[in-house]
């Protein structure tokens, strides 16, 4: 499936759209994923940065390491995008900011050596010990 998929986070001044395949999706377990955005898990979606425009509002950037920058709403909070270098022709995405997350199950779980030790989720789901970059 090639679509345009959207989303946007919580208040609504941001808003986005990509187009691509859902696909290449993942249950990040690593502390700063659940450090900056709260959550247990947070699960991303991997775009080609091409494919990827923001249509309302300009996020707020966080460098939450050497190699990652982070997007978020300045009014509401909600975590949308990390940018990292190591891999600088993509751009993940935050599955549940999306208008129908419903139809982007993830493929894996990723940094699992950094899981919670009473986190149960998704069990049939391949697990990398860190992430396996392209």
């Amino acid at each position: 499936m090639n679509d345009l998929h959207s989303g946007g986070c919580h208040c609504g001044a941001l808003r986005y759209r990509f187009r691509g395949p859902l696909e290449d999706i993942a249950h990040c377990h690593c502390s700063i994923c659940r450090r900056t955005t709260g959550g247990i898990v947070t699960t991303w979606i991997t775009v080609l940065l091409p494919a990827f425009e923001w249509t309302a509002g300009t996020p707020a950037e966080y460098a939450s390491s050497a190699t990652c920058t982070r997007s978020f709403c300045a009014n509401c909070g909600a975590h949308l995008t990390l940018f990292t270098t190591l891999s600088a022709d993509t751009l993940d995405i935050t599955i549940a900011t999306l208008d129908h997350p419903e139809q982007a199950p993830a493929d894996r779980h990723i940094w699992v050596k950094s899981r919670l030790p009473w986190l149960s989720l998704d069990p049939q789901l391949p697990e990398e010990e860190e992430e396996q970059m392209p």
